[in-house]
């Protein structure tokens, strides 16, 4: 009885049926609860680009006036002695018909381009209604519109509620289908739909000539309510109505187009009956409505009876079967004849003066894991985008297996059995870790845009994702949506998403970054096991891993291939050791490790007491506490998903807290906002950089400068190679340099503690030295909490350790006496001895060894 309750038609019914038995019993009139009925069906049809696929169709009205002008030419002049049913299906067909030339040229855009094409095409349409008088009637509009068989109010009411309800049905089915999953992959990162094998273009493209039929029926029926048609809707002033009855409703709730079809009509009737600039009050009341309630109407009346989250689809995966079969792979590689599975040959890229790659030339054999690493900005992860087609290359050839795939698109590299994964985590956002994976299988199944039967009704399809989740160690975060996962977590879902896609080639951007130990050997373990029956291209910093991995390494360093050999080989070529793994800051980290700590009477700087808070519902922080004095260091550790990021993020204001205090120099900061706890003297180093990747490295650092911080020149010193690269956009710098900036950004305001999240990630050995030999230059000059994976690299430069399990601090102390106990290391952060990740399961099974995983 729930689940039947929660069905938006069902919604739908009920609303529209209680508002049709009020016209007995009030004034209110059954034309206005018809007219109610259409709009909503108009905010359906919009709300399905808007909600289900993220695009915003300013001029959304273009098929809802199309509509209305060949169902009232086609009754006055075809159809005139048949049924209205003729004209309505001829308008629909006539609006889907127009959607597919238009989508076409107008999808080649996205964003507000993509918006403000679509209002273009609708003031078009309206300057042709409005003056091609002999066929539109001009501004006198079409009148006289025959409704032969439904000529009587209630007959014609009845039929357009059963039109609404018919219509939801389908929808609701739709969004249920492979089709209308995808098109919420689509939504959240069509970038990775597309490394999936999807080809998004043609979705897109179906979704809008869908939204253009329902949009168009919508149009027919207000043509025959009205018995007549006006250019008004296609007008500017009109174009977007259907997308604030969406927005009002909820655009990420199916149901929600009712309520703002029911808002915006009652409001435009009564405000047009008292005043005639009715929408200088309406403005305001729409304001006023959007921020009391963002996620719409229909949120706002879930949030009030307790509910939370999206109701585009049902929530709920389905069940865990009782025994999940272990994973294997289902297409392993082989060359043709003995040949290389992938071939690339003279394969050179320049952005602008920057040279990327110089003419490589080198073969992946089946069946062997092939490594490159470099140091940051060397060019490997735009060599993975060559090799991908996401960057076209400026010469040269790939093949793979024996094809020639240079200047396929990605899609279809995809399908030919090559996949990858991503340097910066690329998952879908809003949906749950099991339809991230599921979306990943769908893909190489038949029918994989099929628009009708339930996605998640294909038994055999729903165990291949059981099996992924348990070789990566998510099978129990399954329901989980990704925005509650931690970065480790979305990692190992990355790299499951790839491991779905069945591919015999498998390119994997740093899969390690992130991760705890625990995990590092899970996926260390799944990886070699893989390159057993598959090709690997692996590219990745863990420099012990790596060499303990591989069959065979690349260096590639300032566009060029400088060494290419067995692993032990090219450890010991001094060339790649002076390119890649640099010289450690070993006399400055003594040092840091010989000074005296801050004085324990010091009063706290920060102090954090009984914090507890997470996300949607759930408790990520659980009673957590943080205490740092000025100038102190303190490393703050702990296994995937614990909560280190989400206290920083606590501490920054950027979370709310349920419980707990929270006091910067003694007074009471909790409940501040961001910018107000910075002016303070807080700043954080956010977990990917975040950087403005439109602006250079100078206007990145000048964004944040502030009195009192440091001055441009200082950070130039810290980091000498930013000074080289201070006119280069942030999007065309190398992750190493993209830290620096963040850390740099953070210190030109007056900063007295800074946050580092994962400071080291992502980072070659040589990079991290630079970072780290900066990190020791300011010890004492402000305090500092450092979040890493690593711990042998920061409790060497730390006053003191916290260590977080399960949300609350699970020991604290000296930091020294944590690194000289690895006994207390491995029962508190999982750590094991790193050549044990080398270990390869049987090949056989192919299966991960039982690891205790946070």
């Amino acid at each position: 009885m729930k689940r039947l309750l929660s069905h938006p038609a069902v919604q739908f019914a009920a609303v529209l049926a209680v508002l049709s038995a009020l016209t007995l019993v009030t004034s209110l009139p059954i034309g206005r609860v018809t007219q109610v009925a259409i709009y909503a069906l108009y905010a359906v049809g919009i709300g399905l680009l808007v909600g289900y696929l993220g695009l915003v169709p300013f001029g959304g009205s273009v098929f809802f006036g199309l509509a209305g002008y060949a169902a009232a030419i086609s009754m006055l002049r075809w159809f005139g002695g048949a049924s209205e049913f003729a004209g309505i299906a001829f308008a629909v067909l006539f609006a889907a018909l127009v959607a597919l030339p238009v989508g076409a040229l107008i999808l080649r855009r996205r964003g507000l381009y993509f918006s403000l094409l679509t209002l273009a095409c609708a003031q078009i349409c309206y300057e042709i209604a409005y003056k091609w008088t002999d066929v539109t009637g001009g501004e006198n509009g079409l009148q006289r519109v025959p409704r032969p068989v439904l000529d009587a109010a209630p007959a014609f009411h009845a039929f357009v509620l059963g039109t609404v309800v018919l219509v939801l049905v389908l929808v609701w089915h739709l969004a249920h289908s492979p089709l209308g999953r995808l098109f919420q992959a689509v939504r959240d990162n069509e970038q990775r739909a597309a490394s999936l094998g999807y080809a998004t273009y043609p979705v897109k493209l179906a979704a809008f000539v869908i939204s253009a039929a329902i949009t168009g029926l919508a149009g027919a029926l207000l043509t025959f309510f009205m018995r007549g048609v006006y250019a008004n809707p296609l007008s500017w002033e009109h174009a977007a109505d259907a997308v604030l009855m969406a927005v009002l409703g909820g655009i990420h709730h199916l149901a929600g187009a009712l309520w703002g079809a029911v808002l915006f009509i009652v409001l435009e009737d009564q405000l047009g009956a008292l005043l005639d600039h009715w929408w200088l009050v309406f403005a305001p009341i729409l304001i006023v409505v959007v921020l009391a309630a963002p996620e719409g109407l229909h949120g706002l009346l879930r949030r009030l009876f307790g509910a939370q989250g999206w109701t585009l689809v049902r929530p709920g995966i389905p069940p865990r079967p009782a025994a999940v079969e272990p994973f294997r792979p289902s297409r392993p590689a082989a060359g043709a004849g003995g040949a290389p599975l992938l071939a690339v040959r003279g394969l050179t890229k320049r952005f602008g003066p920057l040279l990327i790659a110089a003419g490589y030339d080198f073969d992946v054999q089946a069946g062997t894991l092939h490594s490159f690493i470099g140091p940051n900005g060397a060019g490997k992860t735009t060599f993975f985008n060559m090799l991908t087609g996401l960057v076209a290359p400026d010469g040269g050839s790939v093949r793979f297996m024996g094809r020639d795939i240079t200047r396929l698109p990605m899609h279809r590299r995809v399908r030919l059995g090559l996949a990858r994964s991503f340097q910066i985590v690329s998952v879908f956002m809003h949906l749950s870790a099991f339809e991230n994976v599921r979306l990943a299988v769908q893909a190489q199944r038949p029918r994989a845009y099929r628009p009708w039967g339930d996605a998640h009704a294909d038994a055999a399809a729903n165990m291949r994702v059981w099996s992924i989740l348990e070789a990566v160690g998510l099978s129990a975060q399954a329901g989980q949506a990704c925005t509650d996962l931690s970065h480790g977590e979305r990692r190992l879902l990355e790299i499951g998403i790839t491991l779905a896609t069945d591919a015999q080639l498998l390119l994997l951007d740093e899969p390690l970054a992130g991760l705890g130990e625990a995990d590092r050997v899970r996926v260390s373990a799944l990886i070699r096991a893989l390159a057993t029956s598959h090709a690997v291209v692996l590219i990745e910093h863990d420099i012990d891993r790596v060499l303990a991995l591989s069959d065979r390494i690349t260096v590639l360093h300032q566009g060029r291939l400088i060494a290419d050999g067995k692993p032990a080989d090219v450890a010991a070529d001094p060339e790649v050791v002076r390119a890649y793994l640099g010289t450690p800051p070993a006399a400055q980290a003594q040092a840091a490790a010989r000074e005296a700590p801050p004085a324990p009477q010091a009063a706290p700087l920060l102090e954090a007491r009984g914090l507890a808070g997470g996300y949607g519902g759930g408790r990520v922080l659980d009673g957590a506490a943080l205490q740092v004095r000025p100038g102190e260091a303190v490393a703050l550790l702990g296994r995937n998903g614990v909560g280190k990021t989400t206290l920083l993020r606590a501490l920054y204001g950027m979370l709310p807290l349920e419980e707990g205090t929270l006091l910067w120099r003694g007074q009471e900061i909790r409940g501040l906002r961001p910018f107000e706890i910075n002016r303070l003297g807080m700043s954080m180093v956010p977990e990917g950089r975040r950087l403005f990747p439109n602006l250079t490295v100078l206007d990145n650092l000048r964004i944040a400068m502030r009195p009192g911080g440091m001055a441009l020149e200082e950070i130039f010193e810290l980091f000498p190679r930013l000074a080289t690269i201070r006119h280069s956009r942030a999007e065309n710098i190398s992750g190493g340099e993209r830290q620096m900036v963040a850390i740099g950004r953070a210190l030109l305001a007056p900063a007295d503690l800074i946050l580092l999240d994962e400071p080291f990630e992502g980072l070659a050995p040589a990079v991290v030295n630079e970072v780290m030999a900066a990190i020791l230059k300011l010890r004492r000059r402000v305090a500092m909490v450092l979040v890493e994976h690593h711990a042998e690299q920061v409790l060497a430069v730390v006053d003191r350790a916290v260590v977080l399990v399960n949300g609350r601090v699970a020991w604290q102390g000296d930091a020294r006496e944590l690194a000289a106990d690895e006994a207390l290391q491995a029962r508190l952060l999982g750590l094991v001895d790193p050549p044990a990740a080398a270990a390869s399961p049987d090949p056989s099974t192919q299966r991960i060894p039982e690891t205790e995983h946070a």
